[in-house]
């Protein structure tokens, strides 16, 4: 396998409603309750929290000869699901770790980043609020951006993960709410002292890569979008109503388009999709294998693929 070493996995995967069965008073968490709509019980988080584990274990195993060395996820309530999917037999002899912080949103989901901790050392962690209104004034209480400084091997790095508002009432009623986001990161990057900055922006961007939010970050000039030619008729990361979307993407900056010494390099771009992550049979054959549709229960995976990238380690 020599060909594979130095070789890491960065990804990101939407957990897909990612709730521990209580109740929590302060947000809107109900149908993930015994008694809710969704009758969401312990063996249906345990079953869920095993299944994640084990995708998470698998991605980009074709091009490392290690675990993902960071995830960042979405749509997880609180520390006490990282904490059970950490501890999951997939994943419980890696020395995994995590940064999360509760965000405002109100229906109490998250984004956070796991790492590998013999691969990466987090230097600095924030949360980056998203201010936004919903047209009448009113707040639109929705995911903070989750921004982590850290170092990958020796080398310093920015990573952003992130969960963009929903399309829920409208693409284009909403776009604004998305470049906002966008202009909310460019502002931290202002504040970021050096120059050539390594970073990683990933997440839901509720967005394709050619939408005016994306094209707001590409516009600095600073990144490269390898997940721009995954987007097909045929595939994605994402199907709805039969039609293929890459909200979920990664993107780098020309930084990692070096290959100094102690430095990583960008190498490929994939939207992880194998057998196991699909559903196998009917109309929705080779969708993602999702939990539930609606309020029915399929025991699947996420209704997303995870994303990933490889960095190859400069030596």
């Amino acid at each position: 396998m020599k060909h594979l070493e130095n070789q890491y996995t960065v990804a990101f995967y939407n957990l897909e409603n990612f709730f521990d069965t209580k109740n929590d008073p302060h947000t809107l968490d109900d149908d993930f309750t015994p008694e809710g709509r969704k009758a969401w019980n312990e063996r249906k988080f345990g079953k869920k929290v095993k299944k994640m584990a084990k995708a998470i274990s698998q991605i980009g195993v074709e091009d490392s000869d290690t675990l993902p060395v960071l995830i960042g996820i979405a749509e997880v309530e609180n520390k006490n699901v990282i904490n059970a999917l950490l501890g999951a037999k997939a994943l419980r002899e890696e020395a995994y770790d995590y940064v999360h912080f509760d965000s405002p949103d109100e229906r109490g989901i998250d984004t956070a980043l796991i790492y590998h901790q013999q691969h990466f050392k987090v230097l600095n962690s924030e949360t980056i609020p998203l201010l936004i209104d919903n047209g009448n004034g009113d707040r639109d209480y929705t995911r903070d951006i989750l921004y982590v400084h850290g170092q990958l091997h020796q080398e310093e790095i920015h990573v952003f993960v992130n969960h963009w508002p929903s399309r829920r009432d409208g693409a284009d009623e909403t776009e604004y709410k998305r470049i906002k986001a966008a202009e909310t990161i460019i502002e931290k990057l202002n504040t970021i002292e050096g120059g050539n900055l390594n970073c990683i922006i990933m997440g839901d961007f509720n967005d394709d890569p050619n939408s005016a939010s994306i094209q707001k970050l590409m516009e600095t000039g600073l990144f490269i979008n390898p997940m721009q030619k995954l987007l097909s008729p045929n595939s994605g990361s994402a199907n709805y109503k039969g039609e293929w979307s890459l909200f979920d993407q990664i993107l780098v900056s020309h930084s990692f388009l070096n290959y100094e010494n102690g430095t990583h390099s960008f190498k490929k771009a994939e939207v992880f999709s194998p057998q196991f992550l699909k559903e196998w049979k009917g109309r929705y054959r080779g969708n993602p294998f999702r939990t539930f549709v609606g309020k029915k229960y399929l025991g699947g995976y996420s209704d997303h693929f995870p994303v990933y990238v490889i960095l190859k380690e400069n030596k």
